[in-house]
């Protein structure tokens, strides 16, 4: 018999997950609700619900659509009552608000906003809850806020800092122009997400003030004080020095054409593609363009890891809905094909063709022990 035990607390997470992941799959609002707000009531504190029921459950969405087993509309439906629950708890936790960072009787005042062209807006909504719970005085902008907007806010406002989120790597170039503008008027920025590297590597590139890998971190960031602000930016010649060669600027440019391109010779090396619905050919042109996108976010950071990382996780995405391996392998190709002019952007092509290699066979039909 196992002598590990199991505190109250973390069975009462692991019930409240259960709870709402029921309720989600049934499109249940008020039971989604009921069942976040009755752990609060029984002394769950809000933070914990936030961060250890709300965001895993959000991560098990994202999984399952990954995995084909809930579609666009059901994800959306399911994020969409998320966010309600977040409302929810955050009026209920509204008179019970956490003490203030000890650094005197005004609480901080911090922006917190998605980066433009960013929709994934959940995990920066929880951080601006968890940070006023902790007592920060609070601007939550929400998702796509462009630039422009984000400055003008600040200029109107007397944030202390700004949390810039963005989850999808290919938002790294806007969040370099956010990060490099909120800089400009004296302002510290710190970034998370996913779209900054597990270990901050792109937050570093970019040169923000700070990172963060969760909203815990970043709140006891903030409670330290505000990063201090950055004098010195990467120069031409340094961190982003690879940009000089214009690979990324006319990869990006180009876009359209590549997609025309690969698309064109995809009728012409895949059979099934004979077959496709119009629905279908949209779809591929939509999967091409974002092969395209994330090329092109791997040149500005000079980094194929992303590049490779998105094409492993694209041929899985494509497994779970039926569409043959040898289709994303094709596109590499051809995109390959178009880029005789750019070593990196081949380079970066040939370690996500490689990496396809390595990712495992489906297994073969037949019955199962």
């Amino acid at each position: 018999m196992s002598t590990q035990t199991t505190t109250p607390s973390t069975t009462s997470l692991a019930a409240t997950r259960r709870q709402l992941w029921t309720a989600l799959e049934a499109r249940d609002e008020p039971a989604a609700a009921a069942a976040v707000l009755a752990a609060h009531d029984t002394g769950v504190p809000a933070e914990d619900l936030l961060l250890d029921v709300i965001g895993p459950t959000q991560a098990r969405i994202g999984a399952e659509w990954a995995a084909g087993r809930i579609g666009v509309a059901q994800e959306h439906a399911a994020t969409a009552i998320q966010d309600r629950v977040v409302a929810a708890l955050a009026h209920r936790a509204a008179d019970a608000r956490g003490p203030r960072p000890e650094t005197g009787t005004t609480p901080r005042h911090i922006t917190v906003a998605c980066v433009d062209g960013e929709w994934h807006a959940l995990p920066a909504r929880l951080l601006a809850e968890v940070l006023r719970g902790r007592g920060f005085s609070v601007d939550y902008l929400g998702a796509h806020v462009p630039t422009p907007h984000l400055i003008a806010h600040l200029h109107e406002t007397g944030t202390d800092a700004v949390a810039l989120s963005a989850s999808l790597p290919l938002r790294l170039p806007t969040a370099h122009a956010a990060v490099t503008a909120v800089q400009a008027i004296g302002l510290p920025v710190l970034v998370g997400g996913a779209a900054f590297g597990p270990d901050g590597r792109y937050a570093r590139l970019l040169g923000a003030d700070g990172w963060a890998p969760d909203a815990r971190a970043a709140a006891r960031l903030l409670a330290a004080g505000p990063p201090r602000p950055r004098t010195a930016r990467p120069a031409p010649g340094g961190d982003l020095s690879h940009l000089a060669d214009q690979e990324f600027t006319l990869v990006t440019r180009a876009r359209t054409q590549l997609v025309r391109h690969v698309l064109e010779g995809l009728d012409a090396s895949v059979p099934a593609m004979a077959a496709y619905t119009e629905r279908q050919r949209e779809r591929t042109a939509e999967d091409i363009a974002h092969i395209v996108d994330f090329l092109a976010a791997s040149l500005y950071t000079d980094d194929p890891e992303l590049f490779t990382g998105f094409t492993t996780w694209t041929a899985a995405i494509l497994r779970a809905r039926g569409v043959p391996g040898t289709a994303l392998a094709a596109a590499l190709d051809l995109l390959a094909d178009a880029q005789h002019d750019f070593p990196r952007a081949r380079s970066h092509l040939a370690a996500g063709r490689l990496a396809l290699l390595r990712v495992p066979a489906p297994p073969a039909p037949g019955p199962r022990s």
